[in-house]
């Protein structure tokens, strides 16, 4: 089940679709990623895995040309370089 993250090609593609798997969601809701306000948390923080999807989703937000320049990069090389 780990083998997919011992080659550098198949590490860089898990790494994308979980990029662009996180923005999409976080398109259709802003708030899947945020944590409740509350009186004992008055500061919105982003800790633990719903802290490390919302990083991706904002890395998705910002750096969208080059993500999906590296999608068509990672399906051209996935398609018709491996083997």
């Amino acid at each position: 089940m780990v083998m997919f993250l011992l080659t550098l090609s198949s590490l860089v593609t898990v790494l994308l679709l979980t990029i662009c798997t996180c923005t999409y969601l976080r398109e259709m809701r802003p708030t899947i990623f945020a944590n409740p306000i509350t009186e004992q948390n008055p500061v919105d923080k982003h800790d633990g895995l719903k802290g490390v999807l919302w990083k991706l989703s904002r890395i998705g937000e910002r750096l969208s040309p080059y993500v999906g320049g590296s999608c068509a990069l990672m399906a051209f090389h996935i398609l018709f370089l491996k083997k």
